[in-house]
């Protein structure tokens, strides 16, 4: 069974590994000993604080494999972001330049930096070992986290956001950066992208342009792939959208992919997810359907898939006794869950 659990600091090698195959354009997770170590520690200590407003703490989750011990998968949730440094975004908009006495009117696409998104929280962190690529496993190591924001609310924005890996090759050559670095920066799009991962954001208000860009200006390669994914980032957008998230306009500032946004309330296994105390009993947990389920804790949270069987004359749910030992729940105590299929 896969199980999501708080990561530890026993979990740091495991976490280097993943950096490594996430490879080049995953930000939040670069190839780095001491700022993993510090997302760690930092994850540890927001898992047992306690909270009644989001803040800037920052919650990471594994996947554990329980029959061989590996972890698999990590996933994480910012409560808030921007709060202590700078978080940037591009903003597509539009500029109109008319003449009326000589008859021209232009509409022309602009990218505008802006610090919008400050003080939303922000899914992040996601990713899944190519070994572990099956069943509900993605499904799982995303969709669990808006079950543990649905029960615990007081922790998080009403806005979520997630930032999607934009059009990048394999030697991590990004067409948008490529324009910017040619007329601003002078480092590659690794460089950027890891100095921006490790927390060193100085050099983008000191090197970024600070008025509109003009898109018919960039290169044609780079207006092609603004508010594009990466080709290993589409079943992730797919997986969102299906949740309700959409794009209102803005863009990651180096390599142009979309962000999407949702109001938590909105979001669709939010929405279908019900709290109820658990009966164990392996025969009637066999009669239900798979659902995402996750316990009621915060310091101590489990969440797996599972089939879960609700009575509804006596309002509670129905798992199995393996399930039980996963989640580290008892008879009586709650789950919260929602199944792993949503009918429109």
């Amino acid at each position: 069974m896969k199980v999501i659990r708080p990561i530890a600091e026993k979990d740091y090698d495991s976490l280097h590994d993943i950096a490594i195959e996430s490879g080049i354009g995953f930000t939040s997770l670069p190839v780095n000993e001491s700022l993993l170590k510090s997302k760690i520690t930092r994850s540890e200590a927001a898992f047992t604080e306690n909270v009644d407003k989001p803040g800037n703490q920052s919650y990471l989750f594994v996947m554990e494999d329980t029959e061989t011990g590996e972890v698999v998968g990590t996933s994480g949730i910012e409560a808030t972001v921007g709060l202590d440094d700078a978080f940037y975004h591009y903003h597509c908009g539009k500029v109109v330049h008319a003449s009326r006495e000589l008859n021209v009117h232009n509409t022309v696409d602009i990218l505008t930096l802006c610090n919008d998104y400050t003080g939303v929280s922000e899914i992040c962190t996601l990713f899944l070992k190519e070994n572990a690529r099956q069943g509900s496993n993605g499904r799982l190591l995303s969709k669990f986290r808006f079950l543990f924001m649905a029960e615990h609310q007081q922790r998080f924005a009403q806005t979520v956001i997630a930032e999607m890996r934009g059009v990048s090759d394999e030697n991590g050559t990004s067409p948008f950066w490529q324009w910017l670095e040619e007329h601003f920066f002078s480092m590659d799009f690794p460089t950027a992208d890891y100095m921006t991962g490790i927390g060193d954001k100085v050099f983008i208000a000191e090197l970024m342009p600070k008025y509109p860009i003009y898109v018919n200006l960039l290169s044609k390669a780079a207006q092609a792939v603004i508010g594009k994914v990466h080709e290993k980032t589409r079943p992730a957008l797919q997986l969102l959208q299906q949740e309700g998230f959409s794009c209102r306009g803005y863009v990651d500032i180096f390599d142009a992919g979309p962000t999407v946004e949702a109001n938590l309330e909105h979001i669709r296994t939010a929405q279908a997810s019900k709290n109820l105390p658990i009966h164990i009993d392996d025969d009637k947990a066999q009669q239900g359907i798979l659902n995402f389920v996750i316990n009621t804790q915060v310091e101590s949270f489990r969440a797996v898939t599972t089939e879960v069987l609700v009575d509804r004359a006596s309002g509670q749910a129905y798992i199995s006794a393996a399930a039980a030992q996963s989640l580290q729940v008892e008879n009586g105590q709650s789950i919260r869950f929602a199944p792993t299929k949503i009918s429109c």
